[in-house]
């Protein structure tokens, strides 16, 4: 996946979330959005789903432009997988319902076909059991997996990540990290906003560091974590990486 932004922009009334972001990702299979809170990561995450318009700017993925209409945006998340760091599960429907929804409504399954493949990946990540249970019923690390599960249900070939571990403990954490590493090694392309900095540089090929609202510095992981060519990106790693 090539992603390429120039001069994107993104007001809220007075306030600039975005500020003019040029930027170029050669072919990567993963992209990690990293950098302190309020830096922008979460917006511009919305905006390459497709959930947010830009104020300005372009994006083009693999050279074909992200047309801002409706029409052109519902073709485009159809091809995506979103998790937002508050789950978004349905809390009248159970977890089994939760992930058939969108397979009938979305991909035309039958109501059989899409509880018989809700459930074998419910089975497939050992949450079976858990099926006919509500959100209120789970735990947060199970409502993070069920809410994966739908992400991935429809086959995208896109998963965006918006700060999947916000709000676990640091073992419901490990789970859902595996989850995520289990999907790139299927293949799936990955764009994740985390503050996991380990993560981030075990998983992911290319990282963007941003703060207020800029890119401050776009690499290879590798190159970016141990070799910052910015003395904010410099600061920040060793600060979060002390410990």
């Amino acid at each position: 996946m090539k992603l390429e932004i120039k001069n994107l922009k993104k007001k809220f009334g007075s306030h600039r979330a975005l500020k003019e972001i040029d930027l170029l990702i050669p072919k990567s299979q993963s992209i990690a959005l990293i950098g302190p809170s309020g830096s922008g990561k979460s917006t511009l995450l919305r905006i390459l789903a497709g959930l947010e318009y830009p104020s300005e700017g372009q994006i083009l993925f693999d050279d074909t432009p992200l047309i801002f209409q409706e029409k052109a945006l519902q073709a485009h998340r159809l091809k995506l997988g979103i998790l937002f760091q508050s789950w978004n599960l349905f809390p009248h429907l159970t977890a089994l319902e939760n992930i058939v929804l969108p397979l009938i409504q979305v991909r035309g399954y039958s109501k059989d076909a899409a509880e018989t493949y809700g459930l074998e990946l419910l089975t497939r990540f050992a949450m079976q059991q858990n099926a006919h249970k509500k959100p209120s019923q789970l735990s947060g690390g199970q409502s993070q997996r069920v809410a994966i599960i739908r992400a991935i249900a429809t086959k995208p070939q896109l998963l965006l990540f918006d700060e999947p571990t916000s709000a676990l403990d640091p073992l419901m954490t490990a789970e859902v990290l595996d989850l995520i590493v289990d999907q790139k090694n299927e293949g799936h392309h990955l764009i994740i906003a985390t503050h996991y900095l380990s993560f981030a540089k075990k998983i992911c090929d290319w990282s963007v560091f941003m703060s207020e609202g800029k890119v401050i510095e776009s690499n290879a992981t590798q190159v970016l974590f141990e070799n910052p060519r910015k003395e904010e990106v410099k600061i920040y790693l060793e600060k979060i990486l002390k410990y």
